[in-house]
């Protein structure tokens, strides 16, 4: 049974999401103080952390910082309705996904299996059949350790952001469609007024660096999806 945890100070959705999650086969623990449900999220008990942007003491973004320090766990945020930039900013500090409210708890739901699909993916990975590293240039993925080099250093690359290197850099040359890398990496369907993917890359250009010698590693190709420079 997959264990959440959920961070969240409106005590009334908190009660509604367990009746709605128990029978949906997940452990529901919530937290309504920022600084517990943190200090709860690193206590390795739970699969994933559901984290609301808006708590008293702590804001959301904060929280995700400390557990980002500390833990790879999933994290999904919850935002408010229309307020883009927040979502934008909790996935460039490392959170996996984001809901904004108010939501249909089908939808969470959705999001949940979705994050816990590919994180148990990348575990049986680890353990059944580690291929073999990729290495482009200055870069070097090994996906037995799931650690990422950049001349020879290791870079905090988040879950998804490794998965979304393996893939440009297996396909490297070629364009990824978006609608690819939505589906393998984030496990649903590709919506265009999503731009969830679009910030991951951009993080990611970050981390690796913009270019390579005089090419750009990561193109924009419009409309359609991203292409690896093959150097």
């Amino acid at each position: 049974m997959p264990t959440m945890l959920i961070i969240d100070d409106d005590s009334e959705l908190c009660e509604l999401l367990e009746a709605y999650l128990t029978p949906e086969g997940f452990k529901v623990t919530f937290r309504q103080d920022g600084e517990k449900g943190m200090q709860q999220a690193l206590s390795g008990k739970h699969d994933i952390v559901i984290l609301d942007i808006m708590l008293p003491k702590s804001n959301g973004f904060e929280i995700l910082s400390h557990i980002r320090r500390h833990s790879a766990i999933p994290v999904i945020m919850l935002t408010a309705r229309g307020d883009e930039v927040d979502r934008i900013v909790g996935l460039e500090m490392g959170a996996d996904d984001y809901l904004p409210k108010p939501f249909n708890p089908r939808e969470l739901v959705a999001r949940v299996r979705a994050v816990l699909r590919r994180v148990n993916r990348e575990k049986k990975l680890e353990v059944q059949n580690p291929p073999p590293s990729i290495e482009i240039g200055d870069i070097t993925l090994n996906r037995a350790t799931r650690i990422a080099f950049k001349c020879g250093e290791p870079m905090p690359l988040t879950s998804v952001e490794f998965d979304l290197l393996g893939i440009l850099m297996e396909q490297a040359g070629r364009v990824v469609m978006k609608e690819k890398l939505v589906k393998s990496v984030l496990d649903r369907d590709y919506s265009p007024f999503d731009r969830s993917i679009d910030v991951h890359i951009s993080n990611l250009r970050k981390k690796i660096g913009h270019v390579t010698g005089a090419h750009e590693r990561i193109k924009t190709i419009r409309s359609t999806g991203y292409l690896y420079v093959a150097t």
